[in-house]
């Protein structure tokens, strides 16, 4: 039987398949195999794979044991700020990183405990933690070849040996003194590791470079403002719609040289198509906020570009959301899926965006087949297919000296950087986001080198029902929602999907759970010593059995309040988060631990 009829006699079987899949209607999505290969067991880069599914087959854990879960070893990382790592496996080895100062572990999980091995202490500047825009956090590491891949707070990339912890190779690649930091985790594919900047909320021009992993040179960097020479926009590119089609367009989209500070900076999710040899980057927000003063789409922020993963050409891009109002970026996970939509194959990228839809685009030419919103909006009306322009609703655009109330998604959109999930199983994603919305002034502000350059004044606060957060199934060929999970504080931390039936989160004031795949009942449990805001992991041990594994500890841009101490009576403190936020510290504390669960 062929493999993809044979994944669909699966799906009908388990129930996943409508009828319509059964006669040739639309078929459960699937992922790219040389995109996300079979499972080994391990757990070697935040997404899992390059298709971005997290999702493992693994599922000696399920939904009939998973009650049973206990805790098989713990670790202290020693800092007590946001956790936003995803901890990695490879062989017997568990490595994980720290937010500042980005100290980098090796635990041997060959022996009772899993005791240190060794840690890596890259000695970042002190410097770049004035210049963290959102908490010093660090999206983790990545692993290939032998070595361990990964990002510091002060603008360098580090490549480690995995067996000796000794150095490799160590680059600056960014500059603190105009507000440049580097938070997001790596992406490696083939002989290259694929960084980008953060410091939208600086002024800083972003960009995106490949570096050789031998020896940590730089092979190519594209910057996503200014003119086609700098973005490595040629001949060989061709947006699907015509608002993204032009010369020039990253400078004549903006007022004179206000690209210069533009934003669109790279600090999310990176995918990989090793068939089509294309890498998926989206770009974040335009600088400043106000965007009064920055009239036109400007190009080419936040939005996605597919680019030639050898030379960083860029194949085609598109605007989730032009002239962004709202700090609506575009760095949220790009996850690769093939399947059949309106009777044609279609090698598609799902992206749940900011601004609270979620996407499903041909990834090979950029075209926007579906835009549903998955959030409460006022603040637009919809994604017109035919042009692919977001819809904004003008009662709802921020103006001078005057305050707009009821945007929805707030600021940080619906969701922000914490990743979905995609089950192989079940043909669902699994949306970990929030439910808020905000009050927004803009106001004037000047460009200053390494200083904040935001320009508005915002106040946010649960959504309609009242909680701040949900996990929502969606189903992607149907473009509905499944079932939803209302959580009290925002969901900011990422979730991966098992074999086993499973969905794994946790939530801000210190729950790690797992949930039934298909009936989002939650199964299981469990307090840790602080909100979780990281990223879980699952992989097969020494012993050939299944663990899961996830970092707590409270912080990011949500949980500023607690892990920056922040006065609760500052309703703008945290960019407006503190308003939103003001009984966290009453529900969790600051942390820093590793907590990893087991079967008795």
């Amino acid at each position: 039987m062929p493999f993809r009829l044979e994944l669909l006699a699966v799906a009908i079987v388990l129930g996943t398949a409508s009828p319509a899949a059964a006669q040739g209607g639309p078929t459960m999505p699937v992922p790219p195999a040389s995109a996300a290969p079979p499972d080994d067991g391990q757990w070697t880069a935040p997404a899992k794979n390059h298709a971005n599914t997290r999702y493992s087959e693994l599922d000696e854990i399920d939904t009939g044991n998973v009650a049973r879960l206990t805790v098989a070893f713990t670790f202290s990382t020693g800092v007590n700020r946001g956790q936003e790592s995803a901890p990695l496996v490879v062989g017997g080895t568990l490595y994980l990183v720290t937010p500042y100062p980005n100290i980098l572990y090796a635990l041997d999980l060959t022996k009772p405990g899993a005791p240190m091995k060794w840690r890596y202490e890259p000695k970042p500047a002190a410097a770049a933690q004035g210049v963290a825009c959102c908490d010093v956090v660090n999206r983790g590491p990545a692993y290939a070849g032998g070595r361990i891949f990964y990002t510091t707070l002060d603008g360098h990339v580090v490549a480690v040996d995995a067996t000796t912890g000794g150095e490799v190779w160590k680059v600056r690649v960014g500059d603190i003194n105009t507000g440049e930091t580097l938070t997001m985790a790596p992406l490696v594919a083939r002989d290259k590791v694929y960084v980008g900047n953060s410091g939208g909320e600086y002024g800083v021009r972003g960009w995106i470079q490949a570096l050789s992993a031998e020896d940590g040179s730089t092979v190519w960097k594209a910057y996503n403002t200014g003119p086609d020479k700098d973005v490595l926009i040629g001949p060989e590119f061709k947006p699907f719609y015509a608002m993204d089609q032009g010369v020039d367009l990253g400078v004549t989209t903006w007022p004179p040289d206000a690209w210069q500070q533009g934003g669109g900076n790279v600090w999310g999710w990176l995918a990989f198509d090793p068939d089509l040899n294309l890498l998926y980057h989206g770009t974040g927000n335009p600088g400043p906020w106000n965007a009064e003063l920055r009239p036109g789409d400007n190009k080419w922020t936040a939005g996605i570009f597919a680019r030639d993963a050898d030379s960083g050409a860029a194949r085609w891009f598109y605007q989730f959301s032009p002239h962004d109002l709202y700090d609506w970026d575009g760095i949220n996970e790009n996850i690769l899926l093939d399947l059949t939509w309106q009777g044609q194959p279609r090698k598609v990228l799902i992206r749940p965006d900011r601004n609270g839809h979620v996407y499903v685009l041909d990834r090979t030419t950029g075209e926007v087949l579906s835009a549903e919103p998955f959030h409460h909006l006022t603040a637009t009306s919809g994604v017109d297919l035919k042009s692919g322009r977001l819809n904004y609703v003008p009662e709802k655009a921020p103006q001078m000296n005057r305050v707009v109330r009821d945007i929805c998604p707030t600021a940080p959109g619906a969701k922000d950087w914490n990743p979905s999930s995609f089950s192989h199983q079940t043909g669902l994603l699994y949306i970990p986001h929030n439910n808020l919305c905000m009050d927004w002034q803009v106001e004037s502000v000047s460009y200053i080198a390494g200083t904040p350059y935001v320009g508005a004044e915002v106040r946010m606060y649960p959504g309609p029902g009242g909680h701040r957060g949900a996990l929502t199934a969606w189903d992607i060929v149907a473009a509905k929602k499944v079932w939803e999970i209302p959580e009290k504080f925002p969901v900011w931390s990422g979730a991966i999907t098992t074999a086993g039936g499973l969905v794994f989160y946790g939530t801000m004031d210190g729950w790690f759970k797992a949930v039934d795949a298909r009936a989002g009942k939650v199964l299981w449990q469990f307090k840790t010593d602080s909100g979780i805001i990281g990223q879980p992991t699952t992989y097969r041990g020494p012993d050939g059995h299944q663990y899961v594994a996830i970092l707590s500890g409270v912080g990011g841009w949500a949980g500023a309040v607690v892990a920056g101490d922040l006065d609760v009576r500052d309703g703008t403190a945290a960019k407006g988060f503190v308003n939103a936020m003001r009984d966290l510290p009453d529900a969790t504390t600051k942390g820093g631990t590793l907590y990893v669960f087991k079967l008795p």
